[in-house]
Formats: C-alpha cells, sequence, structure tokens
C-alpha cells in the first residue's frame, strides 16, 4: 500500500525538519511572550514530530517486503540530470531498521531533556534537524544526496556540544567536527573519480559497476577514512570519550545510538559491495584493527573513574565487533554485525541515560562520589543492572545475540580473531560489573547521597522501551534477521561472484 506511494520515504524524513520549521516560526513570532511558553511548545512540538515519524518508520517496516533483493520506497525526481545527480531515496534490508532505530530513539531524546533549561527551542530545533540528516544518510540512493546528509549531520550534532554541553564543550564539540570532517574529505574526492568512471552518482549504477582493481583500493582507503573515524575505530577514536563526556545526556544518547552506526552501514553500502577485491584484500588489516580496539579500549575503560567516558569506551569497543563481522563477510558475521549496531542503539542509549539519572541529581559522574544507590534507588538499580548485563553479552539480552553471532562468523574465518573478541567480552565483563558495584553496591558513606531519590514518572516511561526492546531482541532474534536476511545474503553473493571473477 504505501510502497506505492512514492514520496512516503521523504516525507518521513523531512517530517522532523518540518517540526523545527514550526518551532523556528513559533519562535521568532512569540519572541516577547512568556519564554516558559515558548519553552514547553517547542518540547511539544519536538516530541509530536518524532512521535509521527516513529509512527511512520513502523508503517514503513510493516509495508516492508523482506523477501525482494532490490531497494523499496524508492522516490527519485529529476535534480541535474545533465550531470547524472539526482533526488534518489529508497530503503532495503541492510537500512531499513536503522530508519526505524532512529526514529525509536528521537522521542526518548526529547523526554530525557527536561534538565536542559536555557535555548530549548534551538535545541530541539538542532534536535529535529539531526533527524531528518541521519535518517537522510540511511535512505540516500545518489552519492551527492549521501555526502550532503552524511556530513550536515556533523552541524547539528556540533552545535548541540557545543552550546549545551559542559565545561571543555567547545574543545570536545571542535574535535568532533575536525575529526570527522578531515576523514570525509578523503571520501569526496574518491566520488568524484567514481562518478568520473561510472558517469552518474546514482547508488544503484554504482552497484553494479565494476571498478579496476588498482581503483578500488584507493577508493576503499578514501571511503575507510571517513567510515573509520565515524565508527569511530581505533586509532581515530580520541574524539569520542570527549564528545560523549561534554554531550548532554539526550547528545550522548544519540550520538551513540545513531551516529556510530552511520560508518558501520557505509562499509555496507559502500565498500563491501562496490570494492569488493579491495575489502578482500584489506580485510586482515581491519581484523587487527577490530581486535585492538575491542582489547585496547575495554583496558582503558578499566580505568576510568568517570561513568561516562567507561561508557564510550566501552561504545568502542563494542564497534570493534561490528567491523570484525562486517569483513568476515559470511551470512553469519555480517548479520551479527547488523544486530550488534541495532542492539547496542538500545543498550548504549540506556547506559548513558542512567548515567543522566544520577548526574541531574548530583551533578557529578564520578565513580568515588557513589556507591550503595540500591539503598535510596531501588528500581534505578535493577534497570542499571540490567543494562550493564546486557552490555557485557548476557544471554536472553540483545548484547549477546549480536556478539556470539560476530564471533562465530569470525571464528569461520579464523580462530585467532574470535579468541581476540572473546578475551574482549571479559574484559568488558570485569570494567562493568567492576563500575556497577562501586556504584550501586556497599554502604552509602556519601552524606550527599542520604536525599536522593529513585526514578520518577517520566523517568519510568524513558527506560520502559529500552528494556522491553532488549529484553524481546534478547529472545526473537528473528524480529531482526528476518528482515535483514535477503538483502545480506545477497550481498554475500555478489561479493563472492565478484571475487571469483577477478580470481579468473
Amino acid at each position: 500500500m504505501f510502497g506505492e506511494f512514492e514520496a512516503f520515504l521523504s516525507i518521513l524524513t523531512f517530517v522532523p525538519a518540518l517540526g523545527a520549521l514550526v518551532i523556528a516560526i513559533f519562535r521568532f513570532t512569540a519572541r516577547n511572550e512568556d519564554q516558559g511558553l515558548i519553552d514547553r511548545n517547542s518540547r511539544w512540538v519536538a516530541w509530536l514530530a518524532t512521535m509521527v515519524t516513529l509512527g511512520m518508520s513502523i508503517l514503513l517496516l510493516a509495508n516492508f517486503d523482506t523477501e525482494a533483493t532490490g531497494f523499496q520506497f524508492v522516490h527519485e525526481v529529476t535534480w541535474l540530470e545533465q550531470i547524472g545527480l539526482g533526488y534518489r531515496m529508497g530503503v532495503d534490508g541492510l537500512s531499513v531498521l536503522f530508519v526505524v532505530l532512529t526514529a525509536f530513539l528521537m522521542p526518548i531524546c526529547i523526554m530525557a531533556s527536561g534538565a536542559i533549561k536555557n535555548r530549548v527551542a534551538d535545541y530541539m530545533i538542532a534536535f529535529l534537524l539531526l533527524e531528518t540528516l541521519v535518517i537522510g544518510v540511511f535512505c540516500a540512493l545518489d552519492l551527492v544526496l549521501f555526502y550532503i546528509f552524511f556530513e550536515g549531520g556533523l552541524i547539528p550534532m556540533f552545535i548541540i556540544i557545543g552550546v549545551w554541553g559542559g565545561q571543555n564543550r567547545v574543545y570536545a564539540a571542535f574535535k568532533f567536527f575536525l575529526y570527522t570532517l578531515l576523514g570525509s574529505v578523503l571520501m569526496l574526492v574518491a566520488m568524484i573519480v567514481m562518478f568520473l568512471q561510472a558517469g552518474t552518482t546514482d547508488v544503484t549504477v554504482l552497484l553494479e559497476t565494476e571498478f579496476a582493481r588498482n581503483a578500488q583500493m584507493w577508493m576503499w582507503l578514501a571511503f575507510f577514512a571517513s567510515f573509520a573515524v565515524k565508527m569511530p575505530m581505533w586509532p581515530v577514536h580520541t574524539w569520542l570519550p570527549d564528545a560523549h563526556v561534554q554531550a548532554p545526556t539526550a547528545g550522548s544518547v544519540i550520538l551513540a545510538g545513531v551516529l556510530l552506526k552511520l560508518g558501520g552501514y557505509g562499509f555496507l553500502r559502500f565498500s563491501l559491495p562496490m570494492f569488493p577485491e579491495a575489502s578482500a584484500y584489506f580485510a586482515p588489516m581491519v581484523f587487527v584493527l577490530s581486535i585492538i580496539a575491542i582489547i585496547y579500549t575495554s583496558l582503558v575503560a578499566f580505568r576510568q573513574t568517570d561513568i561516562k567516558k567507561l561508557i564510550a569506551y566501552s561504545s568502542v569497543a563494542h564497534m570493534g565487533f561490528v567491523t570484525m563481522g562486517l569483513f568476515a563477510m559470511n551470512e553469519t558475521g555480517v548479520q551479527g554485525a547488523l544486530y550488534q549496531m541495532i542492539s547496542h542503539g538500545f543498550i548504549s542509549g540506556a547506559l548513558f541515560l542512567c548515567v543522566g539519572v544520577i548526574y541531574d541529581r548530583m551533578h557529578t559522574r564520578e565513580i568515588a562520589f557513589y556507591g550503595g544507590l540500591v539503598h535510596r534507588m531501588p528500581v534505578f538499580a535493577a534497570i542499571f543492572g540490567l543494562f550493564a548485563m546486557a552490555n557485557v553479552g548476557l544471554p536472553g539480552t540483545s548484547g549477546f545475540v549480536g556478539e556470539i553471532m560476530t564471533m562465530v562468523g569470525a571464528f569461520q574465518v579464523s580462530w585467532w580473531i574470535a579468541t581476540g573478541a572473546a578475551v574482549g567480552v571479559i574484559l568488558s565483563a570485569m570494567y562493568m560489573l567492576t563500575v556497577y558495584r562501586d556504584v550501586v553496591f556497599g554502604e552509602m558513606t556519601n552524606p550527599k547521597l542520604e536525599n536522593i531519590t529513585d526514578l520518577n514518572r517520566m523517568e519510568w516511561l524513558i527506560f520502559i522501551p529500552l528494556v522491553i526492546g532488549t529484553l524481546v531482541l534478547g529472545v526473537f532474534s528473528t524480529l531482526i534477521t528476518d528482515v535483514t536476511a535477503t538483502a545480506v545474503n545477497h550481498l554475500i553473493s555478489n561479493y563472492d561472484a565478484a571475487l571469483a571473477a577477478s580470481a579468473q
């Protein structure tokens, strides 16, 4: 039904931007009115826009044909036909769940932004524009359009960190912006080369184009420079802990839950299918970097004194599982990588929200400040415990499914890769259980914690969908794998066929 309505995907993408426009108009026309009214209405408009987007994303998924191999809900409009540029949007099994994940997390971010008291309307506008740009990345079927969305997302996130962040927010915002922008400059050069060789920027055509081996090598490296920073991979990960620590709670949720997935999606959409020979050639390098990221950042996380920075390093480690699974290039590994990315969106987002709960009350994230919270916050302790266990891959949670699938996929390539990842799992259990023990259990020795309160009604509403999602996906894994299976098998078969053809 909705697949026949060509503009459905475009409307879904730009609904948040329309909400941002409504807030901007209201803010301008009511500038002399009560500021409290402006702030309250801005929150409601933002929440309504994100909920409409979520509803449309659910309709998108409900009408998605899991058996089809091509792109669906395609919307194409002539743009610059003379040089092959066009507005092209569509989704397949590799991208549709990321649209749903983004739409799912955004209303939660709006609800979790109660601590924002200054320039609320501007804050909501930034988040809504960010949602449109991120969904656009997952839907774009034109190189130029993809690049516009991909780089455009830097701007609202830069503003969110730089304006509403912590004490060192300006430093963290510029570090985030420069790292990700510089990596993407090389990708832009590669895109220009692809256009000159293929004569089009249409992704569907480029997926069928065979590039020479030498050209693949250079273009793969150029794309890798951008996607590796975005994930981020070791050693270009250093911007992430600073960005997370300084970002407001909702900013950290969307940064970890969605923005880190842009790099993994880029590998799936461009690097692996378009440059198969280069991907196979550089796969050992990716495995080494992935294992280093998993083990090294886990060790660094163990030594952190700031809870938020610990979770940030944990995110780097978990993204190591993603790249390991992707470049294993077998069904189990790629399915596991996709599952890990979706699962990480739930778990890491929830962990940052847990940190936000106690930070809003005590205005510190130092682990040593806390202890014995279970005596005053039993519900918080239970929820924090659930997501801490999910983060280390406890069976029955979504974290287990993604990690075990990526390790099985990696084992099919080499036992040493899977062994290195298994060491990372042990280390993650060490640091997460340690921080949970230090914050939640023991005696409450800090008198400042005597009057700390448990979760309020709004915080309950925020955590309930994340708890349900983490547990449901931990048991019913086919909710993800059935959607992605056809696209993953199609990707792998084309990849193997390209390698076989090049070997002849």
